[in-house]
C-alpha cells in the first residue's frame, strides 16, 4: 500500500459518520474521487458516486456504504449525565468503559461511557449480565443540565466511539467502522485504477458509496434507482469466522486472509457470480465461498430488484470482531478485493446483460 493511500485510508477510519451523518466522510472520499473521475455527485441525504464514462452507455455500478454504527443522545437528565439510544447495531455489551467523540452543535464534545466499579456491582450469585442501551450513561464533565447545553449538546446529537484505526502485525489492520469505510477504500481505489490504466472499461464504471446501510439500506435504494446500473457488484465485509468460540456449522468457514468472498443465492445473480469466479481463476485471485439463504444483510438486498431487476452479486471482505471498535481486516484481502473488482469490470463487454435464457 503506497504512503498515500494508506493516509486516504486512515483519513477515512477516522472520520465520524454515524448513519444519518454521513457527510464528514463522504467529503473525504469525494475530495479524492475528484482525482480520478470526472464526474462526482451526491443526492439529497448525501449518497456518494463518482462516474468514469466507457465506451458505451451501459452502467456497471461498483457500491459499500458509507455510514458506520454508533449512538444517538437520548436523554439528558438533572445531574448532567447522558443516555443513549443505538444507532444501528451497536453492541452495549462492549460499551461501557468507552471514549465517545459526541457531535454537537459547536463541534466535537468527549465523553466516556461509564463504568460502574466492580467493586461497587458484586455479582454473589453469578448472575450479572450485559447492559442493556438504556443502562448506559454519559459523562461530559457536567454537572447540571445546563452544563450539557453550554458545549452544544442536545437530544438527537449521535456519538461514536473515539477509537482510531492502528495496524498489527502481519498485515492486520484494526480499529471502528472498517464495517464498511474499507469497502469505499476499495471501490476508490478501483476507480484509480481504472482511470490510470491503459486498458480502458467498455462500459461507464459509477462507484456509489451509499448511506444508510446500518438500518435497512436506504441510501442504495435511493441511488441505485436514480442512477439505472445494468450491472452492480456490492461490497461489504463478512464474519471470519477463524477465531475461538465460532461454530463453523451455523456460520459458515471464512478466513481471514483467505482472500474475499463470493455470495451464492438470494440477491446473487448466478451469472454475475459465475463471471466473478472465472475471473478470480484467471487472475489467480484467491476467493472463498458464501451462501446467503432468505437475504444477505446487505445493500445488495435494496439494490438487485430496482425497476426491471439489476443483475447483482455480492463481494465481501473477511473481518474478525465485526461492529466493535478491533473490527480486524487483513491487508492482503484489501489488496485482492481491489483487483477482483478492477479485473471483473475490464472484462464486462458491450452487450453483457446477464440476462438468462430459456433456451
Amino acid at each position: 500500500m503506497k504512503k498515500e493511500d494508506r493516509e486516504f485510508l486512515h483519513r477515512l477510519l477516522e472520520s465520524r459518520t454515524p448513519t444519518g451523518f454521513e457527510m464528514p466522510g463522504q467529503k473525504i472520499w469525494a475530495e479524492w474521487m475528484r482525482a480520478h473521475a470526472p464526474h462526482v455527485e451526491c443526492d439529497a441525504y448525501g449518497s456518494t458516486w463518482a462516474r468514469l464514462p466507457g465506451k458505451t452507455g451501459q452502467v456497471v455500478m461498483l457500491e459499500a456504504h458509507a455510514d458506520e454504527i454508533g449512538f444517538i443522545i437520548k436523554h439528558i437528565d438533572d445531574k448532567g449525565f447522558l443516555r443513549l439510544d443505538r444507532v444501528g447495531g451497536s453492541d452495549a455489551a462492549t460499551a461501557r468503559g468507552r471514549r465517545l467523540d459526541i457531535l454537537g452543535d459547536k463541534g466535537i464534545v468527549p465523553g466516556i461511557i461509564g463504568n460502574t466499579a466492580i467493586h461497587l456491582r458484586r455479582d454473589e450469585h453469578g448472575t450479572e449480565k450485559a447492559p442493556a442501551v438504556h443502562d448506559l450513561w454519559v459523562d461530559v464533565g457536567a454537572s447540571n443540565a445546563a452544563d450539557v447545553a453550554k458545549l452544544g449538546i442536545r437530544v438527537g446529537h449521535p456519538a461514536v466511539y473515539q477509537d482510531g484505526p492502528m495496524e498489527l502485525a502481519h498485515k492486520r489492520i484494526v480499529g471502528r467502522a472498517l464495517d464498511n469505510r474499507i469497502g469505499g477504500y476499495i471501490i476508490a481505489q478501483v476507480m484509480k485504477r481504472l482511470a490510470a490504466g491503459k486498458r480502458k472499461p467498455a462500459l461507464t464504471v459509477v462507484c456509489l458509496n451509499a448511506i444508510q446501510e446500518e438500518i435497512g439500506g436506504h441510501g442504495a435504494m435511493m441511488a441505485t434507482y436514480r442512477l439505472r446500473p445494468d450491472i452492480c457488484v456490492c461490497l461489504d465485509v463478512t464474519h471470519a469466522t477463524d477465531t475461538p468460540g465460532i461454530d463453523a456449522a451455523k456460520f459458515g468457514s471464512v478466513k481471514l486472509g483467505g482472500g474475499p468472498t463470493v455470495c451464492h443465492g438470494t440477491c446473487n445473480h448466478p451469472l454475475v457470480v459465475k463471471q466473478l469466479i472465472e475471473v478470480a481463476r484467471e487472475a489467480k485471485i484467491p476467493i472463498q465461498h458464501e451462501s446467503s439463504s432468505r437475504f444477505s444483510g446487505t445493500d445488495t438486498d435494496k439494490i438487485f430488484h430496482s425497476r426491471q431487476g439489476i443483475p447483482s452479486a455480492l463481494v465481501s471482505l473477511p473481518l474478525r470482531c465485526m461492529h466493535s471498535v478491533v473490527e480486524t481486516a487483513h491487508l492482503d484481502d484489501i489488496a485482492h478485493t481491489i483487483e477482483l473488482l478492477t479485473q471483473f469490470t475490464l472484462s464486462l463487454k458491450t452487450g453483457d446483460t446477464f440476462h438468462q435464457s430459456l433456451v
